[in-house]
């Protein structure tokens, strides 16, 4: 299964924090399983980490690396993930997340993610 990964979800897993749910790490540690990070969600992270609303254990670039050594892919933007951002409705409003489901839907990927505003997308969520 390819799965994709949400910025906090991601995060959680890393950390081995709580909030992470069963389910959602069971997906991510499923043997077979090829988890992805969208390259939106390493911008977002960036721009936290600019911004001190986002602390990470290292400096982003060492912390990027280590998840791709760990086996966590990269999900590059690409154009065709692009045109449905054009008529995708405004249930979610944040511009990472809507990419993010953008890529979900065009890849036909679940995503790994706590945030019941994807639920109003066409996706398969796990958590």
């Amino acid at each position: 299964m390819n799965l994709l990964v949400d910025t906090h979800a991601m995060l959680w897993f890393v950390a081995g924090d709580e909030r992470l749910s069963p389910k959602a790490r069971q997906a991510i540690e499923a043997p077979g399983t090829a988890i992805y990070i969208s390259i939106a969600s390493w911008w977002e992270m960036a721009i936290k980490c600019s911004l001190n609303k986002l602390e990470l254990v290292k400096p982003i670039e060492p912390f990027m690396a280590d998840r791709v050594e760990e086996g966590f892919r990269v999900l590059s933007v690409e154009m065709r993930h692009l045109p449905a951002l054009v008529s995708l409705p405004f249930h979610h409003r944040d511009p990472f997340d809507r990419l993010i489901i953008c890529q979900a839907k065009a890849e036909r990927m679940p995503v790994c993610t706590s945030d019941s505003q994807f639920a109003a997308y066409d996706i398969e969520q796990i958590w």
